[in-house]
């Protein structure tokens, strides 16, 4: 069963910011699904079983912005 899991994030801009968001994000094994917002600076993960936060953060940080789960 999917499970989708909210993140505010913070430093978007930019459709640039969203393309780098998702390119990292979509490296956690399991992701099915992402939508990310620059405008609402919100992101929904999906993904075959729960993820781990830290991972997730980690990916947005890694794309050079701040994550915190919603």
């Amino acid at each position: 069963m999917a499970t989708t899991t909210e993140y505010q994030v913070t430093g978007m801009s930019c459709g640039h910011c969203e393309t780098a968001i998702r390119a990292e994000v979509s490296e956690i094994p399991g992701v099915t699904d992402i939508d990310v917002s620059a405008q609402t600076g919100r992101l929904a993960v999906t993904s075959e079983q729960p993820l781990e936060d830290p991972a997730v953060i980690a990916a947005v940080d890694e794309a050079g912005y701040t994550a915190l789960r919603s």
